[in-house]
């Protein structure tokens, strides 16, 4: 795991480990408005550094280090890294060398580059350090030689070491050497190691006894150490490994009983993920041991695992910074971590890994299986990541090196051969392409339900479980995850516990004047979700009938029409789902203004794919019940279809008659004005103006369809009937729903030209149904109908007085339920039901009911 920018400001690198826990932090701007004052935790007296090496890329950067170092600190410590890219260049001249090829113009540039930067810290040679460099390299030269004449395997697993021994004559020349106060330290005089099952171990007693011997002989006020670099009982020069300079760090820090280490690096702290992996990862101000010691294992390689012993043995905190950034205070690893918000601190992945799975009927209850399995693997060299067994014993599986697995099952078979020919054990299976996802934090411990937040963002993101660990400490929960989804899943966990923004990759389908509302209201509310909901909306797909854009990075919302506008793509509605669906996004969502039936014959696919539908086109909810059928049933375990504007645009209706029925109650009866077109149209018809007068001023207006048939036919009408009807549970189809269209059957097929030219032809039937209603002191509307007794209908009835649908304003939609609740006085939802701008509101807020579905904040 990288790291980057912290956010949070924590106090000096220097930490008093006596300081009293309860003292309020000095970098908390509201720590001293009550309580005791606070007090600055005081300078270490011997404060250790460790600088890696992008810290020391060159003579620059050795000055940077410098000046990091007069921290005040009465007493300090430098442990180094070799310079940046030396030690790969050594493991390259030593693998020449034992393979007989020419090393030599490699070698003479490594010798080069330390000579020059010799002659530039120490110019004048008061130090002696270009012949340090010159002795230095001409052993590696006669090593090497030697290597090439006659392979020596503890000769060649020394030499990579080299670089931090220059490294050091390096430094002490850029602090001025012994006349400024400081001696060098080549760790191999002090430092014993002997290799171990669990790494190099320390031999601390020799150690301790070496090092004493040494500071009998030396100043040991301020001193340059070898990182890296050791050697074993026998005195033969050896390494810690790679990423060993931390390791060596933390062991001076500890022989010298140094109250402070600071390792410096090239990014800012310890972040909660891989950034190339969770853009949004944030700097953690704080960790326990514990905590660093759990993501240490699993793959922050910010830190070496080793690293953390020798501190947390002498309770010495360490603290992470930045040699490029050291206004940043890093990150601050102690005993006790500060309190956060949240209870996960960092999540963090390990790829390249396998599960082997020992199924036995024979095992319950059977004590000696798991010391029988691990054993078998153990013996076989195979590492086991992940553990997981189920209270039946009925099987038990483990997360092995990839690697490794077949190597193990075939461990395992064997030790389980009898098992095997008896019944008792049944199989050993391997599962590839698997990686573990860990959440760490100290949060966790005794906190009810951070488990289930875990699974349920993992849940939502369409990521399976092979498999589940949580230790007895409950700072770790670990799952195996097949590898295709482990970008998916880290980020879905990671805006879990709110440590980065919910991320929602969008394709939106029709940028017609729905489509561009749409657009203008996410622009306008983008910056507001970034800042308070923590919502991070992707626009990366737009189509339209013919042709798509998919963007390969998110599209501003303003530029989202533009865009399409200049891509000439032919449409692929498979493709554009499948990058709608990005790998390394946890959420998809499709936003279909279309008005296609071709569009929503997909839905079922998107849906049960786990991509989320949103849409104002009634082709899905009002088209063939068995496809709207299909839709609800891939939306139970798949992605969510959200269609409020499909009836009343950016009214509440569908939400409404949901909440009716969740909460009990029945529907009786639905009635209610559909169609703004029709609203307007019969709102405004007295009897004076001729009705095709009014159709010709709303096609003019701008309230009709460019051909008002659509309207008048009252086919879109009877679609928002039949919608309303199946939220309700009624299986009806467009077909069942008798429907009066105000179209004559003689003008029904003519060109658009046409109509209009007959438009007249409306007036007659509709004055004569008029003057009959104003007979009987009524009024006209068009309302759809839906009865006790399942009947439905839409058409021109005369409501009695003081019915509802006589009082909308123009164009306003009108619903009315009649329920078990509301049978006397039925519930109106009311308001304006057409328009591009509310239609696209209703669109905007099913997206926002999908994302704090998804764990957005509201």
């Amino acid at each position: 795991m990288s790291s980057a920018l912290s956010q949070a400001a924590l106090e000096s690198p220097a930490l008093d480990r006596d300081a009293d826990a309860s003292a309020p932090d000095a970098s908390d701007p509201d720590a001293c408005l009550s309580g005791p004052i606070a007090r600055p935790a005081p300078l270490p007296q011997r404060h250790a550094h460790k600088f890696g090496g992008s810290s020391l890329a060159d003579a620059d950067r050795y000055r940077v280090a410098v000046g990091l170092l007069d921290d005040g600190a009465p007493q300090r410590l430098a442990v180094v890294s070799a310079m940046q890219g030396v030690t790969d260049a050594l493991v390259a001249l030593t693998a020449a060398a034992r393979a007989g090829q020419d090393w030599a113009p490699a070698w003479s540039a490594l010798r080069k580059r330390h000579v020059e930067t010799a002659d530039s810290l120490d110019p004048h040679r008061r130090h002696g350090t270009r012949e340090a460099i010159e002795a230095e390299c001409e052993g590696l030269r006669q090593a090497l030689e030697r290597l090439a004449a006659q392979d020596d395997a503890a000769l060649a697993a020394a030499l990579p070491g080299l670089g931090e021994v220059l490294s050091s004559y390096l430094i002490l020349a850029a602090l001025g050497g012994a006349a400024a106060g400081w001696s060098r330290l080549d760790a191999r005089e002090v430092l014993v190691v002997h290799p171990g099952e669990m790494g190099v171990g320390v031999d601390w007693a020799a150690s301790r006894e070496r090092l004493a011997d040494w500071r009998r002989r030396h100043d040991d006020r301020h001193v340059v150490i070898t990182g890296f670099v050791a050697r074993d009982a026998q005195g033969q020069d050896t390494t810690l490994g790679r990423n060993g300079s931390d390791f060596s760090a933390a062991i001076f820090a500890n022989l010298f009983d140094a109250d402070a280490l600071t390792i410096w690096t090239d990014v800012d702290g310890v972040l909660s993920a891989d950034p190339r992996l969770v853009p949004d990862a944030v700097c953690l101000p704080s960790m326990s041991y514990a905590e660093a010691c759990e993501l240490a294992y699993f793959g922050a390689k910010v830190l070496h695992p080793q690293t953390l012993a020798p501190v947390q043995q002498r309770g010495i905190p360490l603290r992470i910074r930045n040699t490029r950034n050291p206004q940043a205070p890093g990150t601050l690893i102690s005993l006790h971590s500060q309190p956060d918000a949240v209870p996960v601190k960092g999540l963090s992945l390990v790829h390249n890994l396998a599960v082997l799975e020992l199924v036995g009927n024979g095992m319950v209850g059977v004590p000696g299986t798991a010391e029988r399995l691990f054993g078998a693997l153990r013996g076989a060299g195979v590492s086991v990541t992940m553990i997981s067994q189920g209270s039946s014993e009925h099987s038990i599986c483990c997360a092995v090196r990839a690697d490794q697995a077949e190597r193990g099952r075939a461990a395992i078979l064997a030790a389980f051969a009898d098992a095997m020919a008896d019944g008792q054990a049944q199989d050993v299976t391997v599962t590839p392409d698997v990686c573990v996802l860990a959440a760490v934090g100290d949060g966790m411990v005794g906190l009810p339900g951070v488990a289930a937040q875990l699974f349920d963002a993992l849940a939502k993101a369409r990521v399976n479980l092979r498999a589940i660990a949580q230790g007895a400490g409950e700072r770790n929960i670990s799952v195996a995850i097949a590898a295709r989804d482990a970008t998916r899943a880290l980020r879905a966990a990671h805006s879990a516990f709110w440590l980065s923004p919910h991320c929602i990759s969008i394709g939106l389908i029709g940028p017609g004047k729905v489509g561009r509302a749409l657009l203008a209201q996410l622009a306008a509310a983008q910056p507001r979700f970034q800042r308070n909901s923590r919502l991070d909306l992707r626009l990366r797909a737009l189509a339209d009938s013919r042709r798509m854009h998919l963007a390969p990075r998110a599209l501003a919302f303003e530029d989202g029409a533009a865009a399409l506008s200049e891509e000439h793509e032919a449409l692929d509605l498979e493709r554009f789902a499948e990058h709608v669906r990005a790998e390394h996004i946890p959420h998809a969502l499709i936003v279909d203004c279309s008005g296609s039936d071709a569009v929503a014959a997909h839905y079922p696919q998107w849906i049960a794919a786990g991509i989320h539908v949103v849409t104002p086109s009634k082709h899905a909810g009002a088209g063939p019940l068995e496809r709207y059928q299909a839709i609800r049933e891939a939306s139970r375990n798949g992605g969510q279809f959200r269609y409020e504007a499909t009836v009343g645009a950016g009214l509440p209706v569908i939400q409404t008659l949901r909440s009716l029925l969740d909460t009990g109650d029945e529907l009786t009866e639905v009635e209610g004005i559909l169609s703004g077109t029709l609203a307007w149209l019969f709102n405004r018809y007295d009897g004076r103006t001729a009705f095709s007068e009014l159709v010709r001023e709303a096609h003019a207006l701008g309230y009709t369809e460019p051909d008002p048939r659509d309207d008048l036919s009252g086919t879109d009408v009877a679609r928002k009937l039949v919608i309303l009807a199946r939220e309700a549970g009624r299986a009806l189809s467009l077909e069942q729903i008798e429907v009066e269209s105000l179209v004559p059957e003689a003008l029904r097929e003519v060109s658009k030209e046409e109509f209009f030219e007959r438009l007249h032809e409306l007036d007659a039937p509709l004055q004569q149904r008029f003057d009959t209603a104003r007979a009987a002191g009524l009024s006209l509307r068009y309302l759809a109908r839906l009865d006790r007794a399942g009947r439905a209908s839409v058409g021109v009835v005369s409501p009695p007085p003081g019915h509802a649908a006589l009082h909308g304003a123009l164009t306003d939609n009108l619903i009315q339920f009649r329920t078990l609740r509301y049978a006397d006085n039925p519930l109106v939802v009311q308001g304006p039901g057409a328009g591009p701008d509310v239609t696209a509101a209703g669109v905007f807020g099913d997206l926002l009911t999908i994302a704090q579905a998804l764990g957005a904040r509201a």
